[in-house]
C-alpha cells in the first residue's frame, strides 16, 4: 500500500510539473511567434510604403530586415519587380505568387506552400506587394522548440528525482502511523488473547461433569476477574481513541490547575497511606491554563496511579506544581527501581511496559500514552527522568494571562 502511495504521489507530481511546463513553453512559443509575426508585418508595411528607401550608415533600422522582395502592380495588371534580396527574373513564378496572394482575399497573409508572408500596400508610385521569407522566422521557432524540449527534459528528470525524495519524505509519517497501527492491533490482540483464553478455559471446566462446588466457584471468580480486566482494557482503548479523534479540543475552558492537582492528590492520599508511602504535595496557587478539566484531571490521575503502582516503600512521593514564566511545570516523583534509558525513550508508547513481569496488575501500557496525547492536545510536553533512585514524570503546559501571581 505504501509503495502504491509513493508511486501515486510521484505520478501526480510529475503530471503537475509536466502540465506547468507545457503551459509555460506553450505561452513562450505563442508569444515569440506573435512577436516575430508582428515584427515581420511591421517591416513589410514599411517596405510597401517606401520600397526604394535605403538605410544610412550607422542608422539603426526601426524594424527587423528579413529577406524580401517587392512587386509593383501596374494599372493593367502587369507586375514590375522593384527591389529585394532575390533573383526576380522568373516572371511566371512571380505571377503565380501574386495570384496565390490575391486568392486568399487578405491584405496580409501567409503562403505556406511557398514559405512567404505577403503584404499589400500603397507607395509613392502605386500599389505594391511585399513578400518576406519566413524561413528565418521558422528556424527561430524550431530552435525555440528544441531549446524548450531540452530544458523540459532536464527539468522533468530533475523533478523526478526531487519527487522520489519528496515522496519518501511525505509518506514517512504515514508509514510510521501504519507501523504503529499494525503494532497497536497486534498488541491489543495479544492483550485480549490472555483473558479470553482464561475465560474460555474456565467456562469449559464449568461444563465438565463431576466438577465440585469449590472448583466451580474458583472458575467463576476467574471468569469475573478476566472479564473485568478485559473491560478495563477496552475502556482504555476507547479513551485513547477519543483522545486521538480530537475530543479534547471540544471541551476547552479556563481551568484552575492548582485546585485540580490538589483535589486529585487528596483523593489518592488514602491509597498511598495504605502502601506506607507518604504523599508530599507542593502546589503553587492561582495557576490557570486553557484546556479540558476532565482530561487534565485524567493526566494527573494517571501519573499518581503510576506512582502508586511502581513506588517502593518506604519512601516519599512528591507532587509539585509551580509557575515557570508563561508556563507551568507539574512533577510527580516516586522512589523505585531506576528506569533504563531505553525504557525512558519508549515508556510513552502504546502497550509498552518497562516491567514486563507486571502483566496481571491491570496495567495495559496505555495510561502514559493517553496522558501524552492529552498533553500534546494542550500544546504542552511530557517526559520522564530517572536519577538516584527517584523516577520523575514532568508535564509542562502553557498558562493564561488570568494566572494569579
Amino acid at each position: 500500500m505504501l509503495r502504491r502511495l509513493r508511486l501515486k504521489f510521484i505520478c501526480i507530481n510529475m503530471l503537475i510539473v509536466l502540465a506547468v511546463l507545457l503551459v509555460m513553453f506553450g505561452l513562450v512559443y505563442q508569444i515569440t511567434q506573435q512577436d516575430l509575426e508582428a515584427e515581420s508585418v511591421r517591416m513589410m508595411r514599411a517596405v510597401a510604403a517606401e520600397p526604394l528607401r535605403l538605410g544610412r550608415p550607422g542608422e539603426q533600422p526601426e524594424e527587423v530586415r528579413l529577406p524580401y522582395f517587392v512587386l509593383r502592380l501596374g494599372e493593367n495588371g502587369e507586375i514590375a519587380p522593384t527591389g529585394g534580396f532575390y533573383d526576380l527574373s522568373d516572371d511566371a513564378f512571380l505571377q503565380e505568387l501574386l495570384d496565390a496572394a490575391r486568392g486568399t482575399g487578405e491584405d496580409v497573409g501567409v503562403l505556406r506552400e511557398y514559405g512567404f508572408r505577403f503584404c499589400f500596400g500603397s507607395g509613392p508610385w502605386g500599389d505594391n506587394i511585399v513578400f518576406a521569407d519566413m524561413s528565418s522566422e521558422q528556424s527561430t521557432l524550431n530552435s525555440l522548440v528544441r531549446t524548450c524540449g531540452i530544458i523540459g527534459g532536464v527539468s522533468l528528470l530533475a523533478f523526478l528525482f526531487i519527487s522520489i525524495f519528496l515522496a519518501r519524505w511525505a509518506v514517512r509519517p504515514v508509514e510510521r502511523a501504519w507501523d504503529q497501527q499494525r503494532q497497536f492491533v497486534a498488541d491489543a490482540s495479544h492483550e485480549l488473547k490472555t483473558p479470553l483464553t482464561v475465560i474460555l478455559t474456565n467456562a469449559e471446566l464449568l461444563q465438565a461433569p463431576g466438577y465440585d462446588g469449590a472448583a466451580r466457584a474458583r472458575s467463576s471468580e476467574n471468569i469475573l476477574a478476566m472479564a473485568q480486566q478485559m473491560r478495563g482494557l477496552v475502556e482504555s482503548l476507547l479513551e485513547l481513541a477519543r483522545v486521538d479523534s480530537g475530543s479534547v479540543k471540544t471541551a476547552m475552558a479556563h481551568v484552575d490547575v492548582s485546585r485540580l492537582v490538589s483535589d486529585a492528590v487528596l483523593s489518592f492520599e488514602p491509597l498511598f497511606f495504605e502502601k506506607d508511602l507518604p504523599l508530599d504535595c507542593q502546589v503553587e496557587s492561582g495557576i490557570i491554563v486553557k484546556g479540558s478539566e476532565s482530561h487534565l484531571r485524567q493526566v494527573v490521575e494517571i501519573l499518581l496511579d503510576n506512582a502508586l503502582k511502581y513506588a517502593d516503600a518506604p519512601g516519599r512521593v512528591t507532587v509539585r506544581l509551580e509557575r515557570r514564566g508563561r508556563r507551568c511545570l507539574l512533577s510527580v516523583a516516586d522512589p523505585g527501581e531506576a528506569i533504563g534509558q531505553e525504557d525512558l525513550r519508549n515508556i510513552f508508547k502504546r502497550f509498552y511496559r518497562a516491567d514486563r513481569a507486571r502483566r496481571m496488575d491491570h496495567s495495559y501500557g496505555l495510561g502514559l500514552s493517553i496522558a501524552e496525547r492529552i498533553v500534546q492536545e494542550h500544546r504542552g510536553r511530557i517526559w520522564a527522568e530517572s536519577r538516584e533512585g527517584v523516577n520523575t514524570f514532568w508535564v509542562e503546559l502553557p498558562t493564561t494571562e488570568q494566572s494569579k501571581r
